[in-house]
C-alpha cells in the first residue's frame, strides 16, 4: 500500500478549521462530523500498522478521544485537522505495536488480513479531487521499489534508518540514499512540502 492516501490529510480546509474550533468549544456534534470526515482515513492508517481489525477499531476510538481531549493543542496555522489526526493515529498504532500486550497478542492473532479494501471504496473521492489523487499516484509510481520500501518502513512501522538497515541487511548509507532519493522524488513531483 502506498502512502498517497495519507498525503491528502496535509491540505488545510476551512471546514476542518471550523470543526476544530467547535470541538475546542466542546461541541460533540462537531466531533461526530470530524469522525465522518476522517474516520476511514484514521482506520486505514492504524490497520496498516497494527494489522488487526478489532484492535484498529479500538485505536480509532482512542484517536478521536485523544483529539477531543487535546483539541486545545490543535493549531490551524500549523496544518490541517486531517494531518493532525493521522499523526495521532500513527502514534497510537506504533505505541500499541511497541507495547508488551501487542507483542503477546501478536503470537495469537491472525496477521494475514492486513486490510479490507471494501471498507475504503469511496474514501479517496471524499478526501480530494481526482486530479490530486492522480498526482499523488503518479509521484509514488516514480519511486523505485527500494525507495517505496524504506518510506513505508519509516511511516508505517516507525523504523529509524539504522533499524531499516538492520532489518533489510543493507548498509546504512544505502538506506539513507534510498530515503533521500524517495523524498526528493516526492517533493519534485508533488511540488509540496514533504517531511524530511
Amino acid at each position: 500500500m502506498a502512502l498517497w492516501p495519507f498525503l491528502f490529510a496535509a491540505g488545510a480546509h476551512e471546514e476542518d478549521r471550523a470543526l476544530m474550533a467547535a470541538i475546542q468549544k466542546r461541541d460533540p456534534q462537531a466531533l461526530g462530523r470530524l469522525y465522518d470526515r476522517y474516520g476511514k482515513l484514521v482506520f486505514s492508517v492504524i490497520v496498516r500498522i497494527v494489522r488487526d481489525q478489532a484492535t484498529s477499531e479500538d485505536l480509532v476510538q482512542e484517536t478521536f478521544l485523544r483529539a477531543w481531549n487535546r483539541a486545545g493543542a490543535f493549531e490551524a496555522g500549523r496544518g490541517s485537522a486531517g494531518a493532525w489526526l493521522t499523526a495521532i493515529a500513527r502514534h497510537r498504532a506504533l505505541d500499541y505495536i511497541r507495547s508488551t500486550d501487542a507483542r503477546m497478542a501478536r503470537g495469537t492473532t491472525d496477521l494475514t488480513a492486513a486490510e479490507q479494501p471494501r471498507l475504503f471504496v469511496d474514501f479517496e473521492h471524499s478526501l480530494a479531487s481526482a486530479e490530486r489523487v492522480r498526482r499523488i499516484r503518479d509521484a509514488f509510481a516514480k519511486l523505485d521499489e527500494n525507495e517505496r520500501m524504506v518510506l513505508e518502513l519509516a511511516y508505517f512501522e516507525g523504523l529509524s534508518q539504522s533499524e531499516m538497515a538492520e532489518r533489510t541487511k543493507k548498509p546504512l548509507g544505502t538506506i539513507k540514499t534510498w530515503v533521500r532519493r524517495g523524498l526528493e522524488t516526492l517533493r519534485r513531483e508533488l511540488g509540496e512540502a514533504v517531511p524530511a
